[in-house]
């Protein structure tokens, strides 16, 4: 296969971090190249000079032999490079055809037509098996529909090379499934994909090269077919990963902690009911629009809802998120950007924010000194890749990012965390570090609730498994109970068929009330 792009000896600073040099890159005619490495390796950034965000300091690129050095994004597009980025870029107030298609418009005369408009996305989102409406409003979709319309943005443009950047961070796996199948239909001896994940069975599933880099420099490129997982995580992070056993069952003596009977919502839930004992991991899975995210949204009063909530055998009422972590319910929502973090303040403001009033404030007074501290310790403790505790939260990796969102939940030495996808656009070595904290956490009486739209995730961190399916539980499975296979039998009853969920037994469903049961890749190794 001939170089469709190249890129040799790229260099890229920001103030107080290189992030780039010496950088090389080949992307192949008909090729998917897997780009890997740890979070702040400069993937994001290398993505970024290509699609023409960034303009290097050092190096050139080539697209099919000629020099390529694009002025924009829209000199990008215009010369067949288009990007899905790991950080959205839409506009909420539009509707997902506007967003899809925004400065494109089709026009009837000198007029836009909406009716064309609405035509043509509904199209492409039909093609790409994606179940949603053209005139949707995109800032009341969740986050994993927005992935879907910025993967259909991209290849609107029928770019010659698409650049992935985590695409399906945010996807469950019959999504991901669908998503590599129509990267295998776009795959073609005139184009290219550049795509980056963290899921290591992904790499070996739909790559035919995988090209590392560490600490902004290239390492080295790989044949996928020649090389194992463990080689690939072990040329990223310079280290082996020992892999922790699955957790064992939470013992029935323990008490709960938290129990929600009949919670409900006026858009999707409907008597949502389970208990959160002391120490577990309790874990939700669903396909996506289950309702997994509205629970937790609803139980910190985010939305609002109606139904039971007791803590420790205490009705409670929670009227908004400032009431729940005032009883000691932290929230790690799934977008870190928009709920989770302050962006234009330092990594020790945010760490510090939650704890501010009871920790680091007395008679008026702010201790900065202590905030400085403690953030020098969580981000020493998380491994935070950052110049130092001053400095500003924007400028960090996605994943470095997410890390100072669970830090500051630690500090506020919550009773009951609510992860919602925590280790969401982060590496090997940092996922293999936040599940070895989660469990610390369970081990010393915390009670977590871990909602991922990676099943094996889920399998792999939980005492216990609540399957929901439309906005209700169909099912909750023990350590034991819970493989890949009763999981989605769950998942994927229609809602008619769901019983009681305490009692439902996966082995013994109705298969006249399944729906197709979608294909499973591998369990994930990392």
């Amino acid at each position: 296969m001939t170089e469709l792009l190249k890129a040799e000896g790229v260099a890229k600073g920001f103030p107080g971090v290189q992030a780039l040099r010496d950088m090389h890159l080949e992307l192949r005619h008909g090729e998917v190249l897997a780009l890997v490495g740890e979070n702040g390796a400069g993937k994001s950034t290398l993505m970024k000079l290509l699609s023409g965000i960034y303009t290097p300091d050092e190096g050139q690129f080539f697209l099919n032999g000629a020099p390529y050095r694009p002025s924009g994004p829209g000199a990008a597009l215009a010369q067949g490079v288009s990007i899905i980025h790991q950080e959205f870029n839409l506009m909420p107030h539009l509707t997902v055809a506007e967003n899809i298609f925004i400065g494109r418009e089709p026009k009837v005369g000198p007029l836009l037509s909406d009716r064309a408009l609405n035509h043509r996305a509904g199209e492409l989102l039909e093609r790409l098996g994606v179940r949603l409406s053209p005139k949707a409003v995109v800032g009341g979709l969740t986050v994993a529909n927005q992935q879907m319309v910025e993967i259909a943005k991209a290849l609107s443009h029928d770019p010659q090379v698409l650049i992935m950047d985590e695409p399906t961070a945010a996807l469950n796996d019959a999504e991901v499934a669908a998503l590599h199948a129509l990267i295998g239909r776009f795959t073609t001896p005139t184009t290219g994909v550049i795509y980056i994940s963290h899921r290591m069975d992904e790499l070996k599933a739909i790559t035919d090269r995988i090209t590392v880099i560490r600490d902004g420099q290239f390492i080295d490129t790989v044949e996928t077919r020649d090389t194992t997982v463990d080689q690939v995580v072990s040329l990223m992070v310079g280290r082996a990963l020992v892999e922790d056993a699955r957790p064992v069952g939470v013992r029935e003596d323990r008490p709960v902690v938290l129990s929600v009977t009949g919670l409900t919502t006026k858009g999707l839930l409907d008597q949502v009911t389970f208990d959160l004992r002391e120490g577990e991991i309790l874990g939700f899975a669903g396909l996506m629009g289950a309702g997994r995210t509205e629970v937790a949204r609803a139980i910190v009063g985010a939305d609002k809802s109606h139904g039971i909530v007791e803590l420790r055998g205490r009705r409670i009422k929670i009227r908004n998120p400032a009431d729940a972590a005032r009883l000691r319910i932290g929230y790690l929502s799934e977008d870190r950007k928009h709920l989770g973090l302050l962006l234009d303040q330092d990594v020790s403001a945010n760490i510090a924010l939650p704890s501010l009033s009871e920790r680091y404030s007395k008679a008026g007074w702010v201790r900065g000194a202590g905030i400085r501290a403690t953030a020098r310790d969580m981000i020493q403790k998380l491994r935070i890749k950052t110049p130092s505790e001053n400095q500003v939260t924007k400028y960090l990796s996605g994943g470095n990012q997410q890390k100072v969102v669970i830090a500051k939940w630690l500090v506020k030495d919550c009773d009951i965390l609510i992860f919602d996808e925590p280790t969401r656009g982060i590496d090997v070595g940092a996922k293999a570090e936040i599940y070895a904290l989660l469990n610390d956490l369970a081990a010393t009486g915390k009670s977590i609730v871990m909602i991922s739209s990676e099943l094996p995730e889920v399998l792999r961190m939980s005492h216990r498994v609540v399957v929901m399916t439309e906005g209700r539980v169909s099912g909750i499975l023990s350590a034991a109970e819970a493989t890949q296979e009763s999981v989605m039998r769950l998942a994927t009853l229609r809602p008619t068929a769901v019983a009681d969920p305490v009692a439902a037994d996966p082995a013994v469903a109705d298969p006249v009330v399944e729906r197709d049961v979608p294909h499973l890749t591998s369990v994930d190794k990392e």
